[in-house]
């Protein structure tokens, strides 16, 4: 059944521009509220980014939670993986985020926990998007929801992370720059990581309403890459605007994007026999991480591009850890989403327990050369389908014997074909995908 207003991260646009405006967030409060209800007494959980538009979001959903007879409880500016667990630990009916992530100030979004603190079922969002579109009533006034605020979120959250690492680590010794994309980590995440002993510098921690994720965080590395070079650091951590992504700098200035840490958490599990199954990726994690796992005998599967795919993917394998090369990484044996502190700190537990620097495990996982070429096309039949582009990907894909992988995948917001190829051989790789992407443009012309 499609849904009308929920994405696969919950609903997200441009500040202004339906659905992204105050009446229609007024009338999700209640229509959540109304959902939550009418399974017994409702307690709601909301936290928000540093975006400006959050102060206008958030009182229209408190308005309309209340109307429905929902009590709520405002977290303030939280990370997404922190209204997560604190949806689970209040034992709340539901915990709402509103952030739009990496995007710049003048977007935004709501995203929804269960009490679980998991994505919702498609059942509830379904049931939200029926009462969306029938008639707000108010309870009567006996009825109406309380709202109260959870002073000490920030405390709770910041114990929890550490709580992820053995109570005897120290990372004294440890210089780190940290990014915090003027978003929702700038209290929790230099805090967590001072409090465990690092000598920690902070970029991007003085958030105006305006400047999340500008020119910053892991959308835009060149500031900590810098930073990590002038402070002579062990490396630098990167969040995005609401703290579920995270990519690392090694002590050289180069990058470190979610493939290598997804592979140096699983390798860390896999020697001390923690690796429960093995590792779930995207269809856009490199191949390299696919080879490098498969030298260790570690089994690897791709679900499709978003973190909603990866986590339905663990929870059927009953697998504990997978993510994304933009940085979403899930470590189930600890959190029930992405969480990009946690994710952070197992990075930093494994790079100590083999006594290594960022720069060395990485060079386990030998990234393959990957082209991505993007082809414009005018809509209707989807050029992926068309007999001869099925017949030349499977060609180029029986050409590179095993060594190599083709992905073609229509974008989600764009006209655009993005054709992707990679393998051992760069030249080779580039050439194949130019001769896709131009058979591609033939097709559609």
């Amino acid at each position: 059944m499609t849904k009308k207003y929920f994405g696969t991260d919950g609903i997200r646009g441009r500040v202004g521009e339906f659905p992204i405006t105050p009446d229609f967030m007024l009338r999700l409060g209640w229509a959540a509220g109304m959902a939550f209800r009418s399974m017994g007494a409702c307690r709601i959980l909301v936290g928000k980014d540093t975006r400006i538009s959050g102060y206008m979001f958030e009182s229209a959903l408190e308005a309309g939670l209340s109307a429905a007879g929902a009590d709520v409880m405002l977290l303030g500016p939280m990370p997404t993986p922190a209204i997560a667990y604190l949806t689970r630990t209040f034992h709340a009916e539901a915990g709402i985020v509103i952030s739009a992530s990496h995007n710049p100030h003048d977007d935004n979004g709501i995203k929804f926990f269960s009490g679980q603190g998991t994505k919702l079922p498609d059942e509830i969002e379904h049931m939200i998007e029926e009462l969306l579109d029938a008639p707000m009533t108010v309870v009567e006034s006996s009825k109406l929801g309380k709202v109260s605020r959870i002073n000490d979120a920030s405390g709770r959250y910041i114990e929890f992370c550490k709580s992820s690492v053995p109570t005897s680590t120290s990372f004294a010794g440890l210089k780190i720059v940290i990014d915090c994309a003027h978003g929702a980590t700038y209290k929790v995440a230099p805090s967590v990581f001072k409090e465990l002993g690092a000598q920690v510098t902070v970029l991007s921690a003085q958030p105006n309403g305006l400047n999340i994720n500008d020119n910053c965080g892991s959308t835009h590395m060149e500031q900590l890459q810098a930073a990590v070079l002038a402070e002579h650091a062990d490396l630098g951590i990167a969040f995005d605007g609401d703290g579920d992504r995270v990519l690392m700098v090694d002590h050289t200035g180069a990058i470190v994007d979610g493939d290598d840490l997804l592979f140096i958490i699983a390798r860390d599990l896999h020697e001390r026999n923690k690796l429960q199954g093995g590792v779930v990726g995207t269809l856009m994690s490199n191949l390299g991480l696919e080879l490098a796992l498969a030298d260790l005998g570690i089994p690897f599967v791709r679900a499709n591009v978003g973190d909603r795919y990866v986590i339905a993917e663990l929870l059927e394998r009953n697998w504990v850890v997978g993510g994304e090369n933009s940085g979403h990484i899930v470590c189930f044996q600890h959190t029930t989403t992405g969480d990009a502190i946690i994710a952070a700190l197992q990075v930093l537990l494994a790079l100590r327990r083999r006594d290594e620097s960022l720069a060395q495990a990485r060079q386990a996982l030998r990234k393959c050369p990957q082209v991505l070429l993007n082809v414009r096309f005018a809509g209707g039949e989807n050029p992926i389908e068309h007999p001869a582009i099925k017949e030349a990907c499977e060609r180029v894909t029986l050409a590179m014997a095993g060594r190599g992988r083709v992905l073609l995948r229509k974008s989600g917001t764009e006209p655009l074909v993005r054709v992707m190829v990679e393998g051992d051989d760069e030249a080779q790789v580039r050439g194949y995908a130019e001769e896709l992407a131009k058979l591609v443009t033939e097709v559609c012309a």
